[in-house]
C-alpha cells in the first residue's frame, strides 16, 4: 500500500485535495481529526490531561478546555510540551491502527493528512511519497479570511508558525499548485495525480 503524506499551509486547499483523493479510493488518515478526537468528550487524552493539569483543564462537558489551555501555554511554555507529550503518542497509536486497517481492507493508497509533516522529523522516513498543496501567501490569507473570522494579521501569525513555503516545496516529491484555478480544474489535476498513485 502506498503511504502518501499530504501537507500544505493553512488555506492551501489541502483538505479539498484529500477529499478528492478519497473519491478516487484512497483511505484518508487525518492526524488533526485524530488529535481533536483524543481531546473531545470521552477522548483517550482527557484522563491524563486532568491528571497533569487539574480539573480546570477540562470543560464541564468533559472535553479539553482549549481556552484555559491556551492561556496556560501563554504563561508557561513547558505546558505545551507537556500537553503534546500526552496527545502525540495517542495520535501515533491511532494512526498506526488506521494504517493497519487500511492495509487489511486492501486499500492501494493511504493519504496521511499531516499539517506539520515538514516540521516533524519522523514522518518523512515513514512515507513513500510527499505531496504538497502549494499556493501564494496572499491566496492563503484571502481564503482563510473568507472562511474564518480571522484578521489578515492573525492569519500571518499562523503562517509564521508553520514551515515556510520554500521548506515545504523542498520536502515535496509531488507539488500541486492550487492558485488561480477553479475547483473543477483542481479536480482534474487530482485525477491525473491519482493515476500516478495507482488509484
Amino acid at each position: 500500500m502506498l503511504q502518501l503524506g499530504l501537507t500544505g499551509g493553512i488555506g492551501s486547499g489541502k483538505s479539498t485535495v484529500a477529499a478528492l483523493l478519497v473519491q478516487h479510493g484512497a483511505r484518508l488518515i487525518d492526524a488533526d481529526a485524530i488529535s481533536r478526537a483524543s481531546t473531545a468528550v470521552g477522548g483517550a487524552a482527557i484522563g491524563p490531561i486532568r491528571e497533569a493539569f487539574g480539573a480546570e483543564a477540562i470543560t464541564a462537558e468533559g472535553a479539553l478546555n482549549r481556552d484555559a489551555m491556551r492561556a496556560l501555554v501563554f504563561v508557561d511554555a513547558s505546558a505545551k510540551s507537556k500537553l503534546e507529550a500526552i496527545i502525540h503518542p495517542l495520535v501515533g497509536i491511532e494512526i498506526a491502527r488506521q494504517t493497519q486497517e487500511a492495509e487489511h481492507s486492501g486499500a492501494r493508497c493511504a493519504v496521511f493528512d499531516i499539517p506539520l509533516l515538514v516540521e516533524s522529523n519522523h514522518w518523512r522516513k515513514r512515507l513513500h511519497t510527499v505531496m504538497v498543496v502549494d499556493c501564494r501567501e496572499a491566496t492563503q490569507i484571502q481564503r482563510v479570511m473568507a472562511r474564518n473570522s480571522l484578521t489578515s494579521a492573525e492569519i500571518e501569525t499562523i503562517i509564521a508558525t508553520q514551515a515556510t513555503r520554500a521548506q515545504r516545496l523542498a520536502a515535496a516529491d509531488v507539488i500541486l499548485f492550487n492558485d488561480g484555478i477553479s475547483l473543477s480544474q483542481l479536480a482534474s489535476e487530482v485525477d491525473q495525480i491519482a493515476v500516478q498513485f495507482g488509484l
